[in-house]
């Protein structure tokens, strides 16, 4: 069953992020991927993230999807500019990729080569049109294609916003969602009350959200992300949890396990993202029977 076919069932999505490697070695990739076969129902291979160059995310995709794997390509705005944005959607659509996840993407002077200059030509919402436009059957200045592609097209939303924010998130959704927009990847969620409210806001719209979840390796790195990253206040207890473990591993399977629980009833699907610990993902869906 395609991703597609399995959010527009009504069936629980399990997805799961994987790192392409800094280099041309790509065997952790496919020993990784190959243990989360039939596992997980599809892969998503992120686009130069934090800014780190590495692989890119589409042939990553294009060699997994040859071993028969469902795989989300993702495609950021912050390195190209439109020109090589929407060939980049044809070169997807000509290798058979579908699924995409079009997100606004990291600036490089957050990674490992402090003087590349930004493009962001586009913002997200741009390129969520040229992607609608290319499945129309031209390109952004009205040339028409010959032949068009056929895209299943995510992005990401905010799910922990609050107050004013909140409201914001939800116009922006919806702009999203009349820009083309089938699914949305929620950043990870730490408090399910946050995701509660905004599903309870957002269920008129009516399109599947996949909620991530990120292992959480250490104390110093859950304080990290609640300090610094955007929509995700991690609570006191679960620093706490982490910060008086002995077994730090096996404590973040379980936060992560009771967070999957909990925000299970609410959305479409998770996503795992394991930062290193990627064989402990089949273990994380064994403890929560999935």
């Amino acid at each position: 069953m395609s991703f597609k076919d399995q959010l527009h069932s009504g069936k629980f999505a399990v997805t799961a992020e994987l790192q392409p490697p800094k280099g041309t070695d790509l065997s952790e990739l496919y020993e990784y991927a190959e243990g989360w076969r039939n596992r997980v129902d599809a892969v998503m291979i992120p686009d130069l993230q934090n800014g780190i160059m590495r692989l890119g995310s589409l042939s990553a995709c294009a060699l997994l999807k040859e071993k028969g794997m469902e795989v989300i390509y993702d495609l950021s705005c912050a390195n190209r500019n439109r020109l090589a944005l929407q060939s980049e959607l044809l070169n997807a659509a000509a290798l058979g990729l579908k699924n995409l996840l079009l997100l606004q993407g990291d600036p490089p002077s957050m990674g490992d080569h402090f003087d590349a200059q930004p493009v962001f030509d586009l913002d997200v919402m741009g390129l969520l049109g040229a992607a609608k436009r290319l499945q129309e059957g031209y390109d952004l200045v009205g040339n028409d294609l010959n032949g068009k592609p056929v895209f299943f097209v995510g992005t990401q939303i905010n799910a922990a916003a609050q107050g004013h924010r909140l409201d914001l998130e939800l116009m922006t959704m919806e702009k999203k969602i009349r820009e083309g927009a089938n699914f949305f990847l929620a950043g990870s969620i730490y408090d399910p009350g946050l995701l509660e409210n905004f599903m309870k806001k957002a269920a008129h719209f009516k399109v599947p959200v996949i909620v991530g979840i990120t292992l959480l390796k250490s104390v110093g790195m859950a304080r990290y992300i609640s300090k610094h990253v955007e929509g995700a206040s991690i609570p006191d207890a679960i620093i706490d949890r982490l910060l008086k473990a002995p077994d730090k591993q096996k404590v973040s399977i379980e936060i992560a396990g009771d967070l999957i629980r909990d925000v299970k009833p609410l959305c479409q699907g998770i996503q795992i993202v394991p930062l290193g610990w990627e064989p402990l993902v089949p273990i994380l869906l064994d403890q929560v029977g999935l």
